[in-house]
């Protein structure tokens, strides 16, 4: 197949630099988006007049088999062809001769190219928003079934204060609540048309740049002709959000690993989601949350390839972008896959309710809640902590907890403790009394999943 660009050269290229320079072996992937933009430059062509109007619909037409011949399998994308654009092109003229030849007047490659990314990474955002989507109702709806499941909350990976799972799970639902809208931003910012910037001056035809972007479904027009076709913020941004949602999704992976561990044993992962051991036979082993864990630096590395092409590089156009497609694919594909598996490991895994509940029974994680009982007495928080605080350190020598400790025993620290103490630290009312906005209680949490699902309608409408 002969290059677009031939007529300026005596030698044809070296067999290993077209391979080198090809970018079919991943860039064919785009073949509806490029085709998609050819049929509205034909459309724009015809309208003004550039090209007739039997001519416009020649080539239109021509476009739409050539794709449907694609999807069905009938015409295999040529991989000695250097782009599916040159291929499409290509295989345009071969059918119709001439009249294909006149598709690329008023545009380039560069602009080529530009739109059909664009229209490409669109549809993959939207995909990827629905299976967070999917997520986030998952999440929701494990929420509501453990609303008053008692578990251990954690700093430092250290039990610290009482929570529910339910209020857990919903702190993840937030992120990828977060994750949707971030996603949403940059499909906002990136739904403008580089079509018709051309090489990177534009162009002396009399084109309507504003027709083929309503054609495409864009908002509006890069305003200028070289930010056109050399920006590649939209690239940059979409893997920064995936990274961000991988990120989300590993410190989750991390957290199921823990907790389906003996040392934890808060849940167990349905068979279908667990690998064994060649050699153990006892070993039931997290691999879809691990590995979720590890693509997470993969997609990290995507987008950090991806800055490091595009740090140096001198207006316009450059080779050196033809690399930002293979990061931003993969990251995508990768994104894509670690959803579709992790979703329904999430909704089939079982949670064990007594261990969660004996675990929040050890490691004194109703201590804030002695304290602010004697700052109900009277005492400034700062004295109760500190009573509270010798309290602990009693029942860590005399192997106590603070529900065993009598009350003559905590009177020896204070006289302010009385019978009520009791009811006070008991760890369902130390979770039930924290309603305040965004709290534990089963009550703050209600209305934390009617938020949620409310805000959920709203990013996905």
């Amino acid at each position: 197949m002969d290059k677009l660009w031939t007529g300026r050269f005596k030698k044809a290229l070296d067999a290993e630099v077209n391979d080198f320079n090809s970018s079919i072996r991943f860039d064919s992937r785009m073949y509806r988006e490029d085709i998609e933009g050819s049929v509205a430059h034909a459309a724009m062509l015809g309208r003004q007049g550039i090209i007739t109007p039997e001519e416009s619909e020649l080539i239109q037409k021509t476009l739409k088999q050539i794709r449907a011949d694609i999807d069905a399998g009938t015409l295999d994308i040529d991989p000695a062809a250097e782009d599916i654009h040159s291929f499409v092109e290509a295989e345009l003229t071969k059918r119709i001769g001439d009249a294909g030849r006149k598709l690329h007047t008023a545009r380039s490659r560069n602009d080529q190219v530009a739109v059909d990314i664009r229209l490409y990474l669109r549809g993959r955002i939207e995909t990827v928003k629905g299976l967070l989507a999917s997520l986030c109702e998952e999440i929701f709806t494990l929420a509501e079934k453990n609303r008053d499941v008692i578990m251990p909350g954690y700093t430092h990976l250290q039990r610290a204060q009482p929570i529910t799972f339910a209020h857990q799970l919903m702190a993840y639902g937030m992120m990828f609540l977060r994750d949707i809208d971030r996603l949403g931003d940059c499909r906002r910012r990136m739904n403008v048309s580089p079509l018709g910037s051309c090489a990177l001056a534009g162009t002396g035809f009399d084109t309507d740049r504003y027709f083929e972007a309503q054609l495409l479904g864009f908002d509006g027009i890069s305003e200028n002709s070289i930010d056109g076709v050399s920006d590649r913020d939209h690239i940059i941004e979409l893997a920064a959000a995936f990274s961000t949602v991988m990120m989300h999704l590993s410190r989750f992976s991390e957290e199921i690993i823990l907790w389906c561990s003996w040392e934890f044993k808060f849940i167990e992962l349905d068979d279908a989601y667990s690998t064994g051991s060649s050699i153990m036979p006892q070993k039931k082993n997290p691999d879809i949350a691990e590995l979720v864990r590890g693509k997470t630096g993969r997609v990290y590395g995507d987008l950090v390839s991806i800055l490091t092409v595009m740090k140096g590089i001198p207006l316009a156009y450059n080779k050196d972008m033809q690399e930002d497609k293979e990061g931003i694919f993969d990251a995508a594909d990768t994104v894509e896959q670690c959803l579709r598996v992790f979703t329904p490991m999430l909704a089939t895994m079982r949670v064990l309710e007594k261990n969660m509940r004996t675990a929040a029974a050890k490691g004194f994680i109703n201590a804030t809640d002695c304290a602010d009982y004697l700052v109900t007495k009277g005492l400034p928080f700062r004295t109760a902590y500190k009573i509270t605080g010798e309290i602990v350190g009693c029942c860590v020598e005399n192997e106590k907890t603070l529900e065993t400790m009598t009350l003559e025993e905590y009177r020896q620290f204070s006289e302010l403790f009385g019978e009520d103490l009791f009811a006070a630290i008991d760890m369902d009312a130390c979770v039930a009394k924290r309603t305040s906005a965004g709290g534990a209680s089963p009550a703050a949490v209600d209305r934390e999943i009617a938020w949620a699902r409310k805000r959920l309608a709203q990013l996905v409408d």
